[in-house]
């Protein structure tokens, strides 16, 4: 394994990429400056505050109305792209014909076109049928994760990354963050190489938003395969380990605490679960092989 990067490299990492990448308007474009009046100690004052941007966003395949997001605006390509292979409609960017985003009047729409050899193949899924809800869909855990189990491969990857380095990253989350820095309103994602070197972030006011657009950007550059971590602010929900799975990254970190269910739909899918200990060190929730003392 290469020697990581030092830990003061990676406080240069988000400006140096994020600007460069294809479909990256910046994230200026998602935050509205507002003034508010603020009351303390029985006084009131005027601020200004930046208030983080939601807006929906329709994913279109085939021409119909297939889900309706809200997110930050901002990489709606990658975001679209991220959401299709997680949601299972695609496995590679050669499944799509064309994926574009409306520049008139709608500028809230993606339209999705695949072969027609991949709408065969998902005509169900197209059709909704059977489609498992992320929220609230009724189910009961072992009946959610025996369903998702037979739709989704075990990540079998047996890379293993220093523990000290990953808890270094996500002590340092916050390099990666500049709409929370000015909104306090937003989620993150960020994926990393073998060596903990980070390929990509993104950042929504959803944290399932964030981590399609991740994934999205190298799947749509086709650098996918070189995400072995996936970082994320937020808690870990069995949705969210579902999506690293159709992405094949094989561990998961996050500042918060996973669910039940994502701990029994990780440990099922061979992914490699990790929380940060407020005071010092990491959780190992599931498969703490990959993480080197």
């Amino acid at each position: 394994m290469a020697a990581p990067r030092c830990q003061g490299c990676i406080e240069l990492t988000f400006a140096d990429f994020y600007h460069k990448l294809p479909g990256s308007k910046g994230f200026d474009v998602s935050v509205t400056p507002i003034a508010i009046d603020v009351w303390q100690h029985g006084q009131r004052r005027r601020m200004p505050m930046d208030l983080l941007d939601e807006e929906p966003l329709s994913i279109r395949v085939q021409g119909r109305p297939y889900a309706v997001v809200m997110r930050t605006p901002g990489d709606d390509l990658a975001h679209a792209a991220g959401f299709c292979l997680t949601e299972g409609l695609i496995d590679t960017p050669e499944d799509i014909v064309n994926l574009a985003a409306c520049d008139m009047d709608d500028t809230n729409v993606v339209t999705v076109t695949l072969t027609p050899q991949r709408q065969q193949r998902i005509a169900a899924h197209l059709d909704r049928r059977g489609y498992i809800s992320q929220s609230g869909c009724g189910l009961c855990g072992k009946t959610l994760i025996d369903e998702l189990v037979q739709e989704l491969q075990p990540v079998k990857d047996e890379i293993a990354l220093p523990a000290a380095l990953a808890e270094q990253r996500l002590l340092n989350l916050e390099a990666f963050q500049p709409l929370r820095e000015r909104s306090a309103a937003s989620h993150a994602a960020v994926l990393f190489d073998a060596d903990l070197n980070p390929l990509t972030a993104a950042e929504d006011v959803g944290r399932h938003n964030a981590l399609d657009k991740a994934i999205g950007r190298l799947f749509l550059d086709r650098r996918l395969h070189l995400a072995k971590a996936v970082m994320m602010s937020s808690r870990i929900s069995y949705e969210l380990v579902q999506k690293t799975a159709r992405a094949r990254i094989p561990i998961f970190l996050a500042l918060s605490r996973p669910t039940r269910l994502a701990v029994d739909l990780a440990t099922n899918l061979d992914i490699s679960l990790a929380g940060y200990v407020k005071s010092s060190g990491l959780y190992l929730y599931c498969h703490a092989r990959r993480f080197l003392d």
